[in-house]
């Protein structure tokens, strides 16, 4: 395909996720397989394409004055890519398979188009509806919060402490050119290339023989927080397919008990396989059976019970930009029940002196801080942790930096801290 046929591709991808409100990923995996004349390549340029439209949706289209595929797709270009009118218009020819040519006023709004007097949502390219939500996280900082989320992400790695150390990994991964994560002890950051997407893992023995694992350094921070050790009763309350039940296991050094479970079976399912390739042996996956609590026999013994809570997910739209367009307000209710509910029923299995750790990849303080509070309330057993005790039980110091402005726990994010964004609070039981 040439770059003109790739753009006009996107453009009719971007309809049609438009139209029928679908996720990107299925809409380019039905356009793979309607036009299988498009290479490996094609197709990896075509994905970058589209979820760079998504990343800066709104502002492209308020540089475009109007907001369809065609003038996302080509703002995009300007506000993502850095191209000028001239090269946009080098693309859009009419001719076979390309766009047809710029009009007048395209051109016009490429050329001169400004941000300067957009509202704060289209500035830092979020949903109208999460204006008040961000204002009360971000504050005065919520536009630059919100154009780091719409920026992409790097490629981060776990390094599994049960296979070796990161120099080991680093050295089978040298042709990557992997750099260590600034916070994380465990990470291996590979940087994506130009076209936005990262090299291929399932061919490298490092992976496929459980060296590394793919998890954004928030997240490796957030397993770490829980503070797992060797010889521990853990519960991962909510472990679906299992990336930080693997990490807390891998400091236990497998001595002690991680048990993963899931209200949902299903999303325990990956985690099987998982735990082969990683030669974890200290984690029993409970899956619900019925009626049955399959967790009666932990109640009250756990030291650490982790609660990787639902939520609306706004802090991985770097990796997910098409989800902040589909969200909508009922789905942050919702989300706010579930937390109430899993905080409450988790909170049982905790002992005396054991902590329950909180974790969202939200940045709502609706989701965060406010849901934490609301806890609080009703369980006065439970004690939170300052910032400065969160971190030294990562062992970790550095990370006190990071505590919330509005409340118990930490908050991470692509603008502070260059990880996805992450909101994590631990709470001891007296």
């Amino acid at each position: 395909m040439t770059p003109s046929a790739r753009i006009s591709a996107a453009i009719e991808i971007l309809a049609d996720i438009n139209e029928r409100r679908r996720p990107a990923a299925d809409a380019l995996k039905d356009w793979g397989l309607g036009h299988r004349f498009a290479g490996s390549k094609d197709r990896a340029a075509l994905a970058s394409h589209v979820y760079d439209a998504l990343r800066v949706r709104s502002s492209a289209a308020w540089i475009m004055g109007e907001d369809t595929p065609r003038a996302i797709v080509l703002g995009s270009l300007r506000q993502l890519r850095g191209m000028d009118a001239d090269a946009i218009a080098a693309l859009c020819t009419g001719d076979t398979h390309a766009p047809a040519p710029l009009t007048d006023h395209e051109k016009t709004r490429l050329t001169d188009a400004t941000l300067d007097d957009a509202p704060d949502h289209v500035r830092g390219d979020y949903p109208d509806w999460l204006a008040e939500h961000f204002a009360a996280a971000f504050g005065e900082h919520a536009v630059a919060e919100g154009r780091a989320l719409a920026g992409r992400a790097p490629i981060d790695l776990r390094v599994n402490r049960l296979k070796g150390e990161r120099e080991k990994a680093a050295k089978m991964l040298a042709h990557l050119t992997p750099e260590e994560t600034p916070l994380s002890p465990l990470g291996l950051r590979l940087n994506a290339g130009a076209d936005g997407r990262g090299p291929s893992l399932l061919a490298e023995p490092a992976y496929v023989r459980g060296f590394v694992e793919v998890q954004d350094e928030g997240s490796q921070l957030a397993a770490l927080i829980a503070g797992a050790k060797p010889g521990l009763q853990v519960l991962d309350f909510c472990a679906g397919g299992g990336g930080k039940t693997l990490a807390m296991a891998a400091e236990m050094a497998n001595k002690g008990q991680v048990y993963a479970y899931d209200s949902e079976g299903r999303r325990l399912m990956p985690i099987y396989p998982r735990l082969e390739r990683a030669d974890v042996r200290n984690v029993q996956v409970r899956a619900p059976k019925g009626a049955k609590d399959v967790l009666a026999d932990i109640e009250a013994r756990c030291d650490i019970v982790l609660v990787d809570a639902p939520c609306t997910g706004t802090g991985t739209w770097r990796r997910n930009p098409d989800a902040k367009w589909r969200t909508r307000p009922g789905a942050l209710e919702q989300r706010m029940k579930e937390q109430d509910e899993v905080l409450a029923n988790s909170a049982k299995y905790v002992k005396t002196g054991g902590v329950l750790a909180y974790i969202t990849c939200s940045l709502l303080r609706a989701e965060d801080e406010d849901r934490i509070d609301a806890f609080l309330a009703s369980h006065a057993d439970f004690l939170p942790l300052d910032a400065a005790h969160i971190a030294r039980r990562a062992n970790l110091p550095e990370l006190a930096q990071y505590a919330s402005p509005h409340g118990a726990g930490l908050r991470l994010s692509p603008r502070t801290s260059n990880t996805d964004g992450f909101y994590v609070a631990l709470l001891l039981k007296q």
